[in-house]
C-alpha cells in the first residue's frame, strides 16, 4: 500500500526527474540491509549511490551546483529510502548537512564545494569539548559519541566550546576533513545498526576559525532553505525516517494477512476481527502523523519564503516531528505484534522495523522532553534552552 499522493508542485516535478534512478538503488538497499547491520555502517557504494541520485546536492546552493530543493521534497526522498531500510534513510538524512555548512564564511564554502556539490557532512555536536586558541585557529581534542554516517563522510563536524565565544548559548562546530578524525567502532545497539554512529576521536587537530560555524546561527547564504531553522530541519529529517520505517512494516503485515493461516487452525489473519481493528487503527495513526508532519513543514516553508519564520510555527514543526517519530514507533510495535512469530527472527524486516523505530524515537531531538518543551511553548511558559 503506497503513501497518499502529495500536492504536485514544480519542485516535486523537478525532484521526480532528478531522482528517477532511485528505484534501482532502493531495490539494492532492500536486498542488502542485513549486510548493513552486520557491518555497522552503510557501505561506500551505497553512499556513492546517494550521490548519484542527488541526496547531498538536494539542499546545497545552486551557485555551487546544488539544487536548493524544498524541505518537504528532501523529506520525501529520505522517507522513500527509509522504507527500504531505516539505517540507510538515517544516513541519507544527513544530506541536510548543507544547511549547517551554509553558516560557514563564503570563502570557506567555495573551498568546501570546489569539487562539486555532493559533499557528505557527518559528526557529533555534544558533549561540547573545550578547544584552545592558537595562532592558526583552534586546537581541537576530544571524543564525541553518536557520529552517525561518519564512516562515509567527507567532512566531520564536532562541537566545541571556547572562552568568551561570541556564539553565546549556541554551540560552535569545528569542521575538518574526515581523514583528520579517528572513528572508534563501538556502535553495538538494538536498532539502526547500520548507521555507523560510532565515537569520533580528534587529537590535536588545528581548525582555522573560518572552518567553524555556529549551529542555529545566521547563515552566510540567502534563500528559503537557509532561512529555514537548522535545528528544526535536523529534527524533522530524522523523524521522517520513522514514518518510512512504519510504512514498510505496516505494508508487510497487510501483505501477509491475506494468505497467512494459523498453525492452530484459526482463520487467515485478514479474517480475524482483532487484526482488522488494529490494522485500521495503525493506518489512521500513521497517515495522521504523516499529514501533520508535512502540513507543519509546508507552513514553515511558506514563512521561510517570506523571511518571516516565527517561533510558534517552528515549535509546531518540532512537535510534528516528535509526534511522527513516536507514532511511527507505535505503528511498528502494532505491526510486529500482529505478525506473531514472523517478527521474532532477528533478520526479519518487522523485527528490524520495531527496533529501528524505537531508536528514532529515542533521539534527543525527538524524545519525551521535546513534547514537554512544546507544551511549555503552547502554554506561554519560558522556553527551555535549545528549543525549538
Amino acid at each position: 500500500m503506497n503513501a497518499p499522493p502529495e500536492t504536485i508542485t514544480s519542485e516535486t516535478h523537478a525532484a521526480a526527474a532528478t531522482w528517477a534512478n532511485l528505484p534501482p538503488l532502493l531495490a539494492e538497499i532492500r536486498a542488502r540491509r542485513n549486510e548493513f547491520s552486520r557491518a555497522q555502517k552503510i557501505p561506500k557504494d551505497i553512499i556513492d549511490g546517494f550521490r548519484r541520485v542527488g541526496v547531498y546536492r538536494a539542499i546545497a546552493a545552486k551557485r555551487f551546483g546544488g539544487e536548493e530543493r524544498t524541505t518537504a521534497d528532501f523529506c520525501r526522498l529520505v522517507e522513500r529510502i527509509s522504507e527500504a531500510d531505516g539505517s540507510a534513510g538515517w544516513v541519507a538524512s544527513f544530506g541536510d548537512g548543507a544547511r549547517y555548512l551554509a553558516a560557514l564564511p563564503d570563502d570557506t564554502l567555495r573551498k568546501v564545494y570546489a569539487n562539486g556539490p555532493d559533499v557528505v557532512l557527518a559528526g557529533a555536536v555534544f558533549p561540547l569539548q573545550p578547544a584552545r586558541r592558537c595562532t592558526d585557529g583552534f586546537v581541537v581534542n576530544g571524543v564525541w559519541p553518536f557520529a552517525s554516517g561518519s564512516p562515509g563522510a567527507d567532512l566531520i563536524g564536532v562541537g566545541i566550546t571556547l572562552e568568551d565565544d561570541s556564539a553565546g548559548d549556541l554551540p560552535r562546530v569545528a569542521v575538518m576533513p574526515a581523514d583528520k578524525v579517528t572513528i572508534r567502532p563501538n556502535w553495538d545497539v538494538i536498532g539502526l545498526q547500520g548507521t555507523g554512529s560510532h565515537d569520533v576521536v580528534v587529537s590535536d587537530v588545528i581548525v582555522p576559525e573560518e572552518w567553524t560555524l555556529v549551529r542555529g546561527g545566521p547563515p552566510t547564504l540567502d534563500g528559503p532553505v537557509y532561512r529555514y531553522p537548522a535545528v528544526a530541519f535536523a529534527a524533522q529529517v530524522h523523524a521522517i525516517v520513522g514514518i518510512g520505517i512504519a510504512r514498510s512494516a505496516l505494508d508487510e503485515v497487510i501483505a501477509m494477512a491475506g494468505s497467512r493461516a494459523s498453525i492452530t487452525g484459526a482463520p487467515v489473519m485478514a479474517e480475524r476481527g482483532y487484526v482488522q481493528l488494529e490494522i485500521a487503527k495503525a493506518e489512521a495513526m500513521l497517515r495522521s502523523a504523516r499529514s501533520f508532519f508535512y502540513e507543519a513543514t509546508e507552513e514553515l516553508w511558506r514563512e521561510a519564503l517570506e523571511d518571516e519564520v516565527t517561533l510558534s510555527t517552528t515549535m509546531l514543526m518540532r512537535l510534528a516531528a516528535t509526534n511522527a517519530a513516536r507514532q511511527g514507533a507505535e505503528v511498528c510495535r502494532i505491526a510486529s505484534g500482529l505478525a506473531g512469530t514472523e517478527a521474532l527472527n532477528t533478520t526479519s524486516n518487522l523485527a528490524r522495523a520495531m527496533c529501528d523505530s524505537f531508536v528514532v524515537s529515542q533521539h534527543a531531538a525527538l524524545n519525551e522532553g521535546t513534547l514537554q518543551s512544546a507544551g511549555r511553548t503552547l502554554l506561554g511558559s519560558t522556553i527551555q534552552p535549545g528549543f525549538p
